[in-house]
């Protein structure tokens, strides 16, 4: 299987996924896109792997390349490749395909638990509750035709399929060292005293256990998506 990484910022690549795809034999190339660095054609990957980003795809005027990047999306899902979106990843699959992305009535960073809504579909492959990290302050509203997945208590909306798409708006790909690159770059964005926030220091302490734990469920959706 040629899979192929869109990587918005140095610190979100794609971590566990590159390491069960190198581990699986399958070739793996990335396109750095803050960087200018070209979008690869359709024909050139069985799945397309969306990575996170702290900008948002509304951002079009200061990041010029999503409108392009969004005409990928929402070609390879046409065209019935695989595609795996991962937090901002998962609001640009939405987005490409019509549906809103905007600013959630809370942030969600952490380890924090998700149910399961359906186990139809990718929903077999989740426990009825498993526990993701989340890094976003965005959410979105689930395209036409899209089957959701998964929820919170705080934001509704946490994974769902659309055909051969799949987003997830948590991290399942987490890693000690992805995490720490996260928390070096991005540990501003946290609030005190908010209750879907963790301090840096509790994410770090949770990491080591909680993404193995993510990495099996991982794993199973790739897997599933290598043998469609």
């Amino acid at each position: 299987m040629r899979i192929h990484v869109l990587q918005h910022v140095e610190f979100e690549g794609p971590a566990a996924i590159e390491d069960w795809a190198r581990r699986s034999g399958h070739a793996i190339r990335r396109s750095r896109l803050d960087k200018g660095e070209a979008l690869p054609d359709l024909a050139g990957f069985d799945l397309l792997v969306i990575m996170g980003g702290p900008m948002s795809v509304n951002d079009e005027e200061s990041c010029p390349w999503l409108k392009e990047e969004k005409a990928l999306v929402r070609s390879a899902i046409e065209n019935r490749r695989s595609v795996l979106g991962i937090c901002l990843g998962a609001q640009m699959i939405a987005n490409a395909m019509g549906a809103r992305v905007y600013r959630g009535h809370e942030k969600e960073i952490g380890w924090f638990p998700v149910s399961r809504v359906t186990a139809s579909g990718a929903g077999a492959l989740f426990p009825e509750t498993f526990t993701p990290l989340h890094w976003h302050g965005e959410t979105f509203d689930l395209p036409n035709g899209a089957v959701r997945l998964a929820e919170t208590d705080a934001v509704p909306n946490q994974a769902f399929q659309l055909g051969s798409a799949i987003g997830l708006q948590f991290h399942l790909e987490a890693t000690p060292e992805s995490v720490q690159q996260l928390v070096d770059n991005a540990a501003h964005e946290i609030e005190s005293g908010k209750p879907f926030q963790q301090s840096s220091q509790e994410i770090l302490s949770l990491t080591p256990q909680a993404s193995t734990n993510a990495q099996s469920i991982l794993y199973k959706l790739l897997e599933h998506i290598e043998s469609d």
